[in-house]
């Protein structure tokens, strides 16, 4: 049977057999291309979020059907748009909707030869701030624009924020229902308002981004889409040195892509990618906005996350890493920004510089920490289990790889820590 997740829930239509047809095919394209530019132009109609969602999970779950049966059309994206508009142009004539905001009915009643989608503007940094608006939660605005805007899936956003996927699922409908009761206009607020929705967007742009790099190689998509909201988001406040702080760490991350995996798929970490990979128009990119941040004179952790990300990008000119700078720059991070994250990574940084035993003092007195949830922290265990290794204590170190087997879900990492696993059980060091 073919399936299709859109918007968090799980579409189906009719019996499948083997690989996906060309109907599914092509919507899960629309699916993860166009989801979240299509809902915004959708809800900025509408006004409407909820009600746009079922929609156009309606529209999907007709395609499914129908193109089964009559073909794919040619613009995919304009028969979605179309049947989603005419199933709100049908709510809107109903006795309920019309004591709400009407949907602008020549929109609606457009005929799919007329729609160029990609002519009409992108809405969904209207939709963004929208969720950053002062009337939802400060604590499921991130969440709700990686749910509505970026299509992440309930038990995605879920499990970046260690919350059961049942209740960000809860959250996320309650905010919804929220934009309705609150009657908040789907529009760029005025400059006055945007400073205090702008660390939600950040945040969310930057959650994009860490959520695509904790999926399959498969379905590595957002590295683009965020470096498109980023390079939006400069362009928007150009005086905001976060914003250019997060682009160039986007750009700086994304520039190191092709060398993450090898040419059996397995994960690559950092220290031994061939910087010859590396795409060089990226990490210029990213070096301006760097250079665009720092000259606002202010620091924000954007703009150090892109720092310690440019002096390993350094190594494609240099061919060797900056190490003391980069203990000094993690030191600032957690600084200005501790979290279990900058901490583990500051102790992998440590042993870099004072030593293995060095880092491994750090990174044990983490997972000592009472109220910590290092222990269950991929990360920590997997640079635990390096550190052992280069200490020369094999078994200590095969079982902190299999502890942090146990908590890797990454196909391509597994496999990674697999063969270091085997290596040191096979008295290979190094």
């Amino acid at each position: 049977m073919d399936t299709l997740t859109v918007g968090g829930g799980e579409l189906r239509a009719g019996p499948g057999h083997g690989e996906p047809g060309p109907a599914a095919r092509s919507a899960e394209a629309a699916a993860r291309d166009s989801y979240g530019r299509l809902l915004a132009l959708l809800a900025s109609s509408a006004s409407d979020l909820a009600a746009a969602e079922d929609a156009l999970g309606d529209a999907f779950e007709r395609a499914l059907r129908t193109w089964q049966s009559q073909g794919v059309p040619d613009n995919p994206d304009a028969w979605l748009l179309t049947v989603a508009r005419n199933r709100l142009r049908d709510q809107w004539k109903s006795a309920q909707a019309q004591r709400s905001v009407p949907l602008d009915a020549g929109n609606a009643l457009a005929h799919i030869a007329d729609i160029d989608v990609d002519a009409i503007p992108d809405r969904r940094l209207e939709l963004m701030l929208v969720c950053a608006h002062p009337a939802i939660g400060p604590a499921v605005r991130t969440p709700l624009m990686l749910n509505t805007v970026l299509g992440f899936t309930a038990e995605q956003v879920g499990r970046a924020f260690s919350v059961p996927t049942t209740t960000m699922a809860t959250r996320l409908v309650r905010a919804k229902k929220r934009i309705k009761a609150a009657g908040i206009a789907f529009r760029i607020p005025d400059r006055t308002d945007l400073p205090a929705r702008m660390t939600s967007v950040l945040e969310a742009v930057y959650g994009a981004y860490v959520i695509d790099w904790a999926t399959g190689p498969e379905d590595r998509r957002l590295p683009s889409e965020a470096l498109h909201l980023a390079e939006v988001l400069t362009d928007l406040v150009p005086d905001d040195p976060e914003a250019h702080g997060l682009a160039a760490l986007v750009e700086l991350s994304a520039a190191r892509a092709p060398a993450r995996l090898d040419t059996d798929g397995r994960f690559v970490p950092l220290a031994d990618q061939d910087p010859a990979l590396w795409n060089p128009r990226l990490i210029s990119r990213g070096r301006e906005h760097l250079r665009a941040a720092h000259a606002r004179g202010q620091l924000g952790r954007f703009q150090l996350e892109a720092a310690i990300q440019a002096v390993h990008c350094a190594r494609q000119q240099g061919g060797t890493t900056d190490w003391p700078t980069l203990l000094t720059l993690h030191r600032l991070l957690r600084a200005v920004a501790p979290s279990l994250g900058s901490s583990v990574a500051l102790a992998a940084v440590t042993a870099e510089v004072d030593g293995p035993a060095a880092g491994l003092a750090a990174l044990d007195a983490l997972l000592e920490e009472p109220g910590q949830d290092a222990r269950l922290f991929q990360p920590a265990r997997a640079t635990r289990a390096h550190l052992l290794d280069r200490l020369g204590r094999a078994q200590e170190s095969a079982d902190a790889y299999e502890s942090a087997l146990s908590l890797t879900h990454d196909t391509a990492e597994r496999e990674y820590l697999q063969h270091r696993r085997d290596r040191v059980r096979n008295g290979i060091t190094g």
